[in-house]
């Protein structure tokens, strides 16, 4: 029997129809976890899944052992903005983001840190880690983890580094008392500059990532290839192994005693048949032994 080197393997599914069809599209590709929006990514305005659909997505959970459960957040959302509607927006649109989150049962919320345009990163921070105490102003997490996604470091992008996730995290924490941990995403961490192609590479990235923010702190792997090269900044996901990380790769990062434990969820464009199956079939067949 070969050994078993992942337990979860996932994909990004739709909701379209009701939280659940998210759930029905994870069983159909084989998937043992999942990640979803509980909201259109791209608009401000929202409204809370219906008890019937929350109740059928946690029926499908636990018959098929779907864990964890992960919602990303909205892409419009910069708690660190300093334009005034911006940030008002984003205040009540992460408030709005965390109560779904909640109500679906899920067991971490991602983020993307956000944006410094106008002003020092480290303002920017501080004016995060402000921004999102006072969202989540008497919100009962329950057993909801936030976990903040590092970036691809676009443009004036937070998180682009280890180091800078952790100086977040310590803003944060002087604050109040967030669950807080982290979700890596492999085609930002390679477009960042962290050359996780090569096995030196991964080797040096597992490393700051456990000094600054601890393995343990990052229970979620966005697992995409990345379609720009070593250093780019640009967010660009491609299909594993097409990509400039490459199949090898991955199959490393699958089966790294410090990585191997985590919940890889695939982010990965469609493929010609409209669903995540090649990628989800790709990434299993990197890893012997994953649990399905």
């Amino acid at each position: 029997m070969a050994r078993r080197l992942v337990s979860r393997i996932g994909a990004h599914t739709s909701t379209a129809g009701g939280v659940y069809k998210a759930a029905e599209e994870a069983v159909e590709l084989g998937c043992n976890c999942l990640q979803i929006f509980t909201r259109s990514p791209r608009m401000w305005r929202a409204s809370a899944p219906s008890a019937r659909d929350v109740a059928r997505l946690n029926e499908l959970r636990a018959e098929h052992d779907l864990n964890p459960l992960v919602v990303h957040g909205n892409y419009l959302t910069n708690l660190a903005s300093n334009d005034r509607e911006i940030r008002k927006n984003s205040i009540q649109s992460f408030r709005l983001e965390i109560e779904n989150a909640r109500a679906v049962g899920a067991d971490y919320l991602v983020i993307h840190p956000g944006s410094a345009k106008g002003q020092t990163v480290g303002d920017a921070i501080e004016g995060l880690a402000d921004a999102l105490v006072k969202s989540q102003e008497g919100f009962d997490w329950g057993a909801l983890t936030l976990l903040l996604e590092n970036t691809a470091g676009g443009g004036a992008t937070i998180g682009r580094s280890f180091e800078e996730l952790a100086t977040l995290r310590a803003a944060i924490k002087q604050r109040a008392k967030v669950p807080l941990g982290f979700c890596l995403d492999t085609a930002h961490c390679f477009e960042a500059g962290y050359d996780v192609s090569t096995a030196a590479g991964l080797r040096a990235m597992v490393r700051e990532m456990d000094l600054y923010i601890g393995v343990e702190n990052v229970p979620v792997i966005h697992a995409n290839d990345s379609k720009t090269p070593l250093g780019s900044n640009r967010d660009r996901h491609e299909s594993i192994g097409e990509g400039f990380i490459g199949a090898e790769a991955f199959e490393r990062i699958l089966r790294h005693p410090k990585l191997r434990r985590m919940a890889f969820i695939l982010e990965t464009p469609m493929g010609e048949d409209g669903t995540h199956q090649a990628n989800v079939d790709r990434l299993r067949g990197l890893a012997p032994g994953a649990k399905n």
